[in-house]
């Protein structure tokens, strides 16, 4: 098989603050590819998410990309969070076939072609699965709650693990590329176009490098990103929990009413009544905040903010194109110089030989005269 008729892979890597983690992550990812047996193309999308360091990651992802014409840069303007980093690098990918992973080197590379090969098997989508997380139990519990809130609010079934690295088709990015609104979910983005799925086990690695940029605030933040992106079942929660706690407050109505009744002289307490309306008035409140963010969330649609704003796009793949392309016609020019060269040259010879024939042909007739005349 030649290079060109190979299968092309895309690497796609969100970055934050990780001028010490990337340089590794990318050299293993070149040393997967040199020493895989099977011939791929590939490409390596680094996604620079408003790194807070001063610069050191967008001038770490400058230098790896001078050193290497299949790396592509986005840098984005400032912090729009992961999985907008992610959307951000799938709109730059050119593969067939589309991997994720993380930037410190917690996903192993080397261990992507067990992804690979279950996608060129015919799964649409193959998630990693971490037998042995290398997180804090407050990550792990995190993790766990997460996975629950995918299967009951999204359908993701409950045996599918999802995390931050996959590979899937091409299609299946493309589908979630239609999606520009903000807040994009990439666990539900892609899930919800995919037929057959699998997880594989891969090693999760400890940290070595620094900390985790998510912050319990982010988490949160994500986890309610997530339910409220590609599920109504929260507000229909909403509708049956406000109809319990009416029909609770009903039935209470009445037994007071039968109790006085019964009993005119019982005095009405104060503390109890305070309670029932702190505790409808939270419930109120929670509704509301819940209706509230769905609202927030179709003004913001509505008003077109971007998913990413782009500050700058370091590109060198259609650069290395046109060099191929102008290498081939040099080759193709100097061939057909060399085929012209060659054709002069035959017919010279053929007008030599023409010639030649010609000059004895004459000569035999002028021989031939002459003989008659003596």
């Amino acid at each position: 098989m030649s290079n060109e008729d190979a299968v092309k892979i895309s690497c796609v890597i969100p970055c934050y603050d990780s001028s010490k983690t990337i340089a590794p992550v990318v050299d293993e990812i070149a040393a997967a590819f040199k020493a895989c047996d099977t011939p791929y193309q590939h490409e390596i999308v680094l996604v620079n998410d408003g790194s807070p360091d001063g610069g050191a990651t967008i001038a770490e992802l400058h230098t790896l990309a001078e050193r290497d014409q299949n790396i592509v840069i986005v840098d984005l303007a400032r912090n729009f969070g992961q999985h907008a980093a992610i959307m951000a690098g799938l709109r730059q990918v050119s593969g067939d076939i589309v991997v994720c992973l993380d930037d410190d080197g917690q996903t192993p590379a080397d261990e992507m072609f067990k992804l690979i090969d279950q996608v060129k098997g015919g799964y649409d989508i193959a998630y990693a699965s971490y037998p042995h997380r290398q997180f804090n139990w407050f990550r792990n519990l995190g993790s766990r709650f997460n996975t629950w809130c995918n299967h009951k609010f999204m359908g993701i079934p409950k045996d599918l693990q999802i995390t931050s690295y996959f590979a899937c088709k091409r299609y299946v990015v493309d589908n979630a590329l239609e999606y520009t609104n903000p807040y994009p979910f990439i666990g539900g983005l892609l899930f919800q176009s995919v037929q057959t799925y699998i997880n594989i086990p891969v090693k999760h690695r400890a940290r070595e490098v620094g900390s985790s940029g998510y912050t319990l605030r982010k988490l949160i933040s994500l986890w309610s990103n997530g339910f409220t992106a590609f599920s109504v079942l929260p507000l229909r929660a909403a509708t049956v929990i406000g109809f319990a706690v009416a029909l609770i407050g009903f039935i209470s109505s009445i037994a007071i009413v039968i109790q006085k009744i019964c009993v005119p002289d019982i005095n009405d307490g104060w503390s109890s009544m305070m309670a029932v309306l702190l505790v409808i008035g939270g419930l109120i409140m929670l509704m509301l905040g819940l209706m509230g963010e769905y609202v927030g969330r179709i003004y913001i649609s509505l008003n077109h903010i971007p998913q990413y704003v782009v500050r700058q796009t370091v590109d060198h793949r259609n650069e290395q194109a046109f060099s191929d392309k102008g290498t081939n016609a040099r080759e193709s020019g100097r061939a057909r110089s060399v085929g012209s060269a060659i054709s002069s040259k035959s017919d010279q010879f053929a007008d030599d030989v023409t010639s030649s024939k010609s000059g004895q042909s004459s000569e035999a007739a002028s021989s031939s005269k002459r003989d008659q005349a003596q």
